[in-house]
């Protein structure tokens, strides 16, 4: 392919994705594929000579979208949102266009700086605390990793390398290993954590604490303390607490305030995972939720999951990048550079050394829908979220399980599990509408998220009335 037939094929291509993100509508949100269908569609092993490309454009609708499932479909209501706009899709061209592996600012100054700026964007937007910003002269900053999984992990083997650290300058007598040293460390979270928290525990090989959570499902600072205080009798080294805002199964968020508190006065490094919920931020109506921030060594949110940038785009800010970079800094003498600590060498902030120019993508939504456009984007979504609580007020079959902040309804029928287990089976089947569910406590429910940009009222009411038929039809096979 040359760059005439490049200009050629990008354009149908371009159009190609307008019309199935304009269209989406029209196709069956899940697939009814079994695994192992490609497998009978396409040879068992690649060309010896290059194909045609009107025979590869051909095999998009033959061979992928049927085994595609659509999560930008309105019909979609799993898991949580992932972004999309054209504005990020055009960034990400232009991204791979420029093919940049942005390790170091000698490698593509434009890669570090435009990240630098626009995540102190980001970050005045939120109204984090200045030591957050690296615009403000101390030694916080921002960084794009790939998912609040990667941020989880950062923000805890960071902690990690501090408290080995610490420990060592307290006991220079002891000349224990650092292994040795770790074997006493200890990490908090709620039991509503999500499950990359216990994975990060296990990979950093800090044991990880589940606590328990109130009424909300809000893990509380009294909570955290008990467990810090048995622990030190015991003569563990509690290490790090991750508090979430926004959590997978239910939305649900921790008391940060109280957490923080508890954190600062036990001298603990404090971790904010509010990848969903994040970008709700932005909206003061919202932004109370984010209180003990201040308290924080780093904070986590995605806008790849609901500020329209596409995947992947995980925004971190931490205090001090220096207990980052120092976490992860190996120098050798081929990715030196003459100009060194003047600005981020974004590869000791991170797992690992390669990056991609993310923050075009986040630089172009800002910049085309605004701060006041994103804050209707939110709105738009909750109200959304709000309007399908109401419809299943309306049914004294069912239930709210949890309360609705944001874009996530909670629901179930009042009936056992295992009938709700076998109502959500008979909707994903019916094929119309597609959602998981999720269980807290030994309870079984159901989860209905806005995920879609396009989603609307309309569609609130067509995913009520499909509950409501299949429900029926549960209820009387029941009988």
């Amino acid at each position: 392919m040359d760059a005439e037939e490049f200009r050629r094929r990008g354009k149908e291509m371009i159009d190609y994705v307008a019309d199935y993100l304009e269209n989406i509508r029209d196709r069956r949100v899940f697939p009814e594929v079994q695994p192992g269908y490609i497998r009978d569609l396409i040879p068992d092993h690649a060309p010896e000579s290059g194909e045609r490309w009107e025979d590869v454009f051909k095999d998009i609708e033959r061979v992928i979208m049927p085994g595609v499932t659509h999560w930008h479909s309105p019909q979609f209501h799993a898991y949580y949102p992932t972004a999309n706009s054209y504005p990020a899709i055009v960034a990400d061209i232009l991204s791979d266009s420029i093919g940049c592996i942005g390790f170091t600012w000698a490698s593509s100054p434009a890669c570090t700086e435009l990240e630098v700026v626009v995540l102190d964007w980001l970050g005045k937007m939120l109204n984090l605390p200045e030591e957050f910003l690296s615009g403000s002269g101390g030694g916080g900053g921002g960084v794009i990793q790939s998912t609040a999984s990667e941020a989880t992990l950062v923000a805890l083997l960071s902690a990690r390398a501090r408290e080995i650290f610490n420990y060592k300058k307290k006991h220079p007598d002891q000349h224990l290993e650092d292994g040795e040293i770790m074997a006493k460390f200890v990490a908090y979270c709620s039991d509503q954590s999500h499950s990359s928290v216990e994975r990060a525990g296990l990979i950093a090989s800090v044991k990880m604490r589940h606590l328990s959570t109130d009424g909300e499902h809000s893990l509380r600072g009294h909570t955290l303390q008990e467990a810090v205080s048995k622990d030190r009798a015991q003569g563990l080294i509690p290490v790090f607490v991750c508090a979430t805002l926004g959590t997978t199964n239910s939305c649900a968020f921790d008391n940060t305030l109280e957490l923080g508190t508890v954190c600062e006065k036990e001298g603990l490094w404090m971790h904010i995972d509010a990848a969903y919920a994040g970008s709700a931020f932005i909206c003061p109506e919202f932004r109370p939720l984010l209180d003990g921030v201040q308290f924080a060594e780093s904070f986590n949110f995605n806008p790849h999951k609901w500020l329209n940038v596409n995947f992947d785009c995980s925004a971190m800010w931490v205090k001090n990048s220096d207990l980052i970079s120092e976490a992860f800094n190996v120098d050798p003498l081929y990715l030196k550079h003459e100009n060194q600590g003047k600005m981020p060498d974004y590869r000791h902030w991170h797992i690992p050394l390669g990056r991609r120019f993310r923050s075009l993508k986040l630089w172009f939504v800002l910049r085309m829908y605004g701060h006041k456009g994103l804050q209707e984007y939110i709105r738009k979504d909750v109200k959304l979220a709000h309007e399908f609580e109401d419809l299943v007020g309306t049914d004294d079959r069912f239930e709210i399980f949890a309360k609705v902040v944001m874009g996530l309804v909670c629901f179930r029928l009042k009936k056992s599990n295992e009938v709700n287990e076998r109502l959500l089976k008979a909707i994903n089947t019916d094929g119309r509408i597609h959602m998981v569910p999720s269980k807290v406590k030994d309870t079984y429910f159901l989860r209905l998220a806005v995920c879609a940009s396009r989603t609307n009222s309309d569609d609130m009411k067509f995913a009520w009335k499909v509950i409501q038929e299949v429900t029926s039809k549960v209820l009387n096979e029941e009988k």
